[in-house]
């Protein structure tokens, strides 16, 4: 069984501003209805073709990179995927960057503040939910491959690696950038000569093995 965690493409967004802590309530509502604006890497639109079910979140960047990717049917789009929004002030006159905002308000979050937002136990008691929808879907069909957000899929990641599976600490906070988990129990079935070979082997003895258990059953 195998989960892809990728990121949305670039939001149509300027960063570059300076802003008030009480000015997020607008900008939440202008960054969640960006268009994305630039081309998915060829290494990424590649993904698509390996995987059989398709899964986004209900926002518009996450939608349109789907496609972007090449994908024609999202197989399940849910707002259980969305991504996690940060805190922010009812009133505060101070004027920052955006770009230091959000490293300031995400830090406030993890030390829980939470206005306007989850808290950081329901965050990761959403996410815990998010991994477990992925692996229902990859038990029942192999292969799935999520178009989300930065720190939603650093969560998911975080949770699949706890349950056993195999794959890299964080999928990556670029746009587009992806990271790729393994069941542990089936890398467990390959003989150590395999577990030893270039990725593309790997994946092909992976298969091989995914292959036999479930012809088996």
């Amino acid at each position: 069984m195998r989960i892809t965690l990728v990121r949305h493409g670039q939001p149509d967004f300027n960063w570059q501003k300076k802003v008030r802590g009480s000015d997020f309530r607008k900008i939440e509502r202008a960054y969640d209805a960006a268009d994305i604006i630039d081309t998915p890497p060829e290494s990424s639109r590649r993904l698509v073709y390996s995987h059989r079910v398709i899964v986004s979140s209900t926002l518009p960047r996450s939608i349109q990179s789907a496609h972007a990717l090449g994908v024609r049917t999202i197989h399940l789009s849910s707002p259980l995927f969305r991504e996690i929004k940060l805190p922010y002030f009812d009133r505060i006159t101070i004027r920052l960057p955006l770009r230091l905002w959000v490293p300031i308000l995400r830090t406030l979050w993890l030390l829980g503040y939470s206005n306007h937002t989850e808290s950081l136990p329901t965050a990761r008691a959403r996410t815990q939910a998010a991994a477990n929808q992925l692996i229902t879907l990859a038990r029942e069909h192999k292969s799935v491959l999520l178009v989300g957000h930065g720190t939603l899929n650093h969560y998911i990641a975080k949770e699949l690696l706890a349950a056993n599976w195999t794959g890299p600490r964080s999928p990556g906070r670029k746009y587009w950038a992806f990271g790729t988990y393994v069941d542990n129990r089936i890398m467990t079935k390959l003989s150590p000569l395999e577990r030893g070979l270039p990725r593309k082997a790997q994946q092909a003895a992976i298969a091989l093995v995914s292959k036999k258990s479930h012809e088996k059953k």
